[in-house]
């Protein structure tokens, strides 16, 4: 944006590197994360374990007592430590660069907009490609095409 800073929240799977749910702010208050928190274990369920950076958002008696709630167990980066947070820090860089930077938002809506689609296109492409079925050989030729 031309003006003004916006903060980015998301809770990302770490195997599938799934984007679980997201939330855009303008200030660094918790509610933000605990919003996309919340959401993520409504719609995906509980995680064993829940690894954050060490930020106040994430050390708030509001957001760790909802992972404590549900029996979740908290995994906390040491300061310093990017590979500790190596899923989202990779996501935060394919973001600026595939989407952030090549834009100019004029609002705050316009690039919640504008990330929406990029997480969308993330996930559906994501989907696409887990639905593929590999054909093996003699399928293909059975449907009418030869491979040689």
């Amino acid at each position: 944006m031309k003006r003004g800073f916006m903060y980015l929240v998301a809770v990302i799977d770490w195997y599938s590197r799934k984007v679980l749910s997201w939330r855009l702010s303008n200030t660094l208050e918790s509610s933000f994360c605990i919003d996309a928190l919340e959401e993520s274990l409504r719609t995906h369920g509980c995680p064993e374990i829940f690894n954050t950076d060490q930020g106040a958002q994430f050390t708030s008696k509001e957001f760790t007592n909802i992972l404590r709630h549900h029996g979740v167990k908290i995994s906390m980066d040491s300061k310093g430590r990017w590979m500790d947070n190596v899923m989202v820090e990779r996501l935060w860089r394919s973001l600026k660069y595939e989407c952030v930077y090549l834009q100019e938002w004029g609002s705050p809506y316009e690039l919640k907009h504008g990330l929406a689609q990029y997480i969308d296109f993330g996930a559906d492409l994501d989907n696409y490609v887990n639905n593929l079925k590999v054909l093996r050989k003699s399928e293909i030729h059975f449907i009418g095409l030869s491979i040689r």
